[in-house]
């Protein structure tokens, strides 16, 4: 007895072999990336070693990498390719997502090589070529490299011009290089045109992932699921029905070591501009045609062009410190007393702002948006929050306790939707009080969700740019931002809070203008 090999046809009509280990039912298999490499420049950093090189492993070990896959880490160090990959094998053992499996680390460790030098160093770039092709031609990696830019931003145009020099840029034939950048890009819209300027120089703008690890995130890309895979949301998802929505990025931790980067820049800067305005395009866009990049963009372009800010910014927006306190039973200091900060600094590490939206989707529906360090918890969230209902049959005092119906979208830490609504207390009065419903990931699923990381390294070496804020974007964000910003450099110093609080009191000041409060996460 014999067995026949199952064929299909291909283009030409004629039966070609079919891999019969392949399921058409593994969903992977669109996800699983061709022959390519990463250059990691500033490999030896905590973003590096704590993020991109557990997802690098996280991606092989899950089956999503191709056999030959190649990493090349670029820095100062003077280190061999075998401390290198010690020090990535140490990265992985500490912070991977997966289980240390020997054999996935030794095909990955085959791959790796590190190249020494600065960033302004001919001879190490033309090492870092010859490393390349190299890899190139043991690895099989086709020519298709990544560099991701994991450095100071001033030191942005320095390494993409060097890669231009040295023919780092281009591939040849069908092979593509890519630029990963990540935030901030620039510090406001002239630096951010400056630099988009420098980069689309070297590589095409489609060739350029500016990385928001926040749109990575799994509940983050569930806003789009939870909109416009459902009937339930979107005939309420406008300014008919919902009275104002609260995007709230808050953190329990003070600056750490980041004097030097975070200093001058300030919460506004390092987190409204991009992961709030990314947040608040995707509540608030339109369905777009496809999941198609273009698309996506195209929604949030007209979003973020529709923004206004209102006319009194010192109302409507607000900065703060926070200050010497005590924060779950440890004292901590005040901004102004942290090493390397002057203590005449006007730096926000607290950021509120209110904006509109003008379009006939949510006209005259605000937008509170608000980030800060030393707050009472670690949050992120998105909170619609729907109107009253216009009138209540109930006796007086059977409504004391009801508030507004909510939908909440807690992007970290406990991923998932809450849902609040009014409902009867058992008893034998007709009284009505606020209860949730709740949706968390870890619950629901059996698979955990991967870091944003590993979705975002991905997508890169798949050229998908779903998840990646396109120039425009940025510059438009900025465009938001700058008046802000220079109302805030010409009015007042940063309003002072405790730490452990949530904000100043001005801030709460803010919304009780409008007859609303901030939410209690």
């Amino acid at each position: 007895m014999t067995t026949e090999t199952p064929t299909s046809p291909d283009a030409a009509g004629t039966a070609a072999p079919v891999n019969p280990l392949r399921d058409p039912l593994d969903r992977r298999l669109p996800r699983i990336a061709g022959p390519s490499g990463l250059v990691i420049f500033g490999v030896t950093g905590d973003l590096s070693r704590k993020k991109l090189m557990p997802a690098v492993y996280d991606l092989a070990n899950r089956g999503l990498l191709p056999p030959g896959f190649a990493l090349v880490g670029f820095a100062r160090r003077d280190w061999a390719d075998e401390d290198f990959a010690q020090e990535v094998h140490d990265a992985v053992k500490e912070h991977a997502r997966t289980p240390f499996r020997e054999e996935v680390w030794q095909q990955l460790a085959e791959g790796m090589r590190f190249v020494p030098g600065e960033f302004n160093d001919d001879t190490a770039f033309e090492t870092l070529k010859s490393t390349i092709e190299g890899l190139d031609k043991a690895r099989g990696t086709g020519g298709n490299f990544a560099f991701y830019l994991s450095v100071p931003p001033k030191f942005f145009p320095n390494v993409v011009q060097q890669l231009k020099k040295h023919g780092l840029s281009q591939g040849s034939g069908e092979s593509w290089r890519r630029a990963v950048i990540e935030k901030p890009f620039g510090h406001d819209l002239t630096s951010a045109q400056q630099l988009n300027r420098i980069v689309h120089e070297v590589f095409p703008p489609n060739e350029v992932f500016r990385i928001d690890h926040y749109l990575g995130k799994e509940t983050v890309q569930n806003i789009l699921a939870l909109r416009f895979a459902n009937t339930m949301f979107e005939p309420i998802w406008n300014r008919s029905y919902v009275d104002h929505v609260q995007i709230t990025m808050a953190e329990d931790i003070g600056i750490g070591g980041r004097a030097g980067y975070y200093d001058g820049i300030g919460a506004a800067r390092d987190v409204i501009q991009n992961h709030l305005l990314q947040l608040l395009a995707l509540t608030a866009m339109e369905e777009p045609g496809s999941f198609h990049p273009k698309a996506l963009t195209a929604e949030k372009l007209k979003v973020l062009g529709a923004v206004v800010l209102p006319d009194d910014l010192g109302k409507h927006t607000v900065r703060g410190q926070y200050a010497h306190a005590w924060q779950g039973g440890e004292e901590v200091l005040g901004y102004l007393e942290e090493e390397g900060i002057d203590p005449k600094s006007k730096t926000d590490t607290y950021a509120a702002v209110k904006l509109e939206i003008n379009n006939r989707r949510w006209a005259g529906v605000p937008f509170y948006l608000r980030t800060g360090k030393r707050l009472g918890r670690r949050v992120t969230e998105i909170a619609v929050v729907f109107k009253r209902a216009p009138y209540l049959p109930f006796e007086s005092g059977a409504t004391e306790e009801l508030g507004e119906n909510a939908l909440v979208i807690r992007v970290q830490p406990d991923e998932g939707v809450t849902v609040r609504f009014g409902s009867k207390v058992p008893g034998t009065s007709m009284e009505v009080r606020d209860v949730t419903m709740d949706f968390a990931y870890g619950e629901s699923f059996t698979e955990s969700s991967p870091e944003a990381y590993e979705r975002l390294i991905l997508d890169v070496l798949l050229g998908d740019a779903n998840l990646f804020p396109r120039h425009q974007e940025v510059e438009l964000s900025w465009n938001i931002l700058d008046p802000i910003e220079a109302y805030w450099d010409k009015h007042g110093k940063p309003a002072q809070y405790a730490s452990g609080t949530w904000g100043p009191a001005e801030a709460d000041e803010m919304l009780a203008r409008d007859g609303r409060s901030w939410r209690r996460p």
